[in-house]
């Protein structure tokens, strides 16, 4: 099993003091996080793309080439890049740019993205939003692996002959589909054979199970060879201690934090109390051994074989923050890596996959 440690950039007051960073304080504690993940062992760091308050993140690729320039080795996600909202060739140009700079380090997730205000920003309608995303994604991949692209696109003008730069590093870059709640990312992941990676955040397990049952039968459905499937999944939260009770103890200003916040956003949270929260929904909070079991269990249901951490302290002390990772990594990282098998394919650059016959893209 691989894992991940991925931020979307809360800018937001503290759940327990309620002080406020500036914003260069929070972009710095970003960078500092992603260092220490690569420092402690995790496999990759991801940054989330969101256009409206209370996020930071409008500019995953510039977040990730000042990554790139202070890690060698860990991988550079986005979570999610929102092709729904952007420009196929700008996000193109961005993206081929970051994975040169990087070393080939570049792995998208890519998603329609959430949120009303962003689609006002960007004049995109929950009813094209879809449509826009799998056209971009169509355009997006077609550059990457061809060298001149002709196209007839609904939401940006049309390609003749488009020669786009950079050539890429990889041969194509790896692509992901988020999927929370939809069955079009799933879709969508199982057309193209790309791998699927699960919200897991929100709700309990059920939802986010059925969906990915749905994406391996479309998978199957599509021709392709059951053995390529690959799931990644995310967790609501994690705090591991050498206790459950210390666990518990420090996390709940967190979690009181965090569901003031919610209530005051929008709808009522799913779990009202952190006793619920840590029980029902895809938590990490608690002992080694409890967060070993509680990951095995979800995998039962879910297959996958890479896992999303938060990346920020989120209420927690550095030092809390900090120690929770490192016991992750020394205590339940090892084992979760013996039991479940990592994804199937190799965890590294993608230079020599042949390109493949160039296809009319048409409406």
């Amino acid at each position: 099993m691989k894992f991940l440690a991925i931020t979307l950039i809360v800018h937001t007051p503290h759940p327990a003091t309620g002080a406020v960073r500036s914003t260069t304080e929070r972009f710095r504690e970003v960078l500092d996080n992603a260092v220490l993940a690569e420092e402690l062992g995790f496999d990759g760091f991801g940054v989330g793309e969101r256009h409206e308050w209370p996020f930071l993140s409008s500019a995953p690729p510039v977040v990730l080439s000042h990554i790139a320039a202070l890690t060698s080795r860990i991988r550079l996600f986005t979570a999610v890049t929102t092709l729904s909202l952007l420009d196929p060739v700008r996000a193109y140009e961005d993206y081929a740019t970051l994975d040169h700079l990087s070393g080939g380090r570049l792995e998208l997730i890519i998603g329609k993205g959430n949120g009303a205000a962003q689609r006002e920003l960007f004049q995109v309608t929950p009813e094209d939003q879809w449509a826009r995303n799998a056209e971009s994604y169509e355009v997006f991949r077609r550059i990457w692996r061809e060298d001149k692209v002709s196209a007839v696109t609904r939401f940006r003008p049309g390609l003749k002959d488009a020669e786009v730069w950079p050539r890429p590093l990889q041969r194509p870059v790896r692509v992901w589909h988020g999927s929370a709640t939809s069955k079009e990312s799933v879709e969508l992941a199982a057309r193209y054979g790309d791998p699927l990676f699960s919200a897991n955040v929100t709700h309990p397990i059920e939802p986010y199970a059925e969906l990915i049952r749905h994406y391996r039968e479309r998978w199957r459905h599509h021709g392709h060879d059951p053995a390529g499937i690959t799931v990644g999944a995310g967790t609501a939260g994690v705090y591991v201690a050498r206790t459950s009770q210390e666990a518990v103890a420090a996390y709940r200003p967190v979690f009181e934090g965090n569901l003031a916040l919610q209530k005051s956003l929008g709808p009522e949270p799913v779990f009202a109390t952190l006793e619920d929260f840590v029980e029902r929904s895809s938590a990490l909070v608690g002992s080694p051994e409890q967060v070993i079991d509680k990951v095995h269990r979800y995998h039962e249901q879910f297959g996958h074989t890479v896992l999303h951490l938060h990346a920020d302290a989120g209420g927690l002390t550095r030092t809390q923050h900090h120690d929770s990772l490192a016991l992750f990594q020394s205590e339940v990282a090892p084992v979760l890596r013996r039991d479940i098998p990592d994804p199937p394919f190799p965890w590294g650059p993608v230079l020599h996959a042949p390109a493949p016959a160039a296809t009319p893209l048409a409406r």
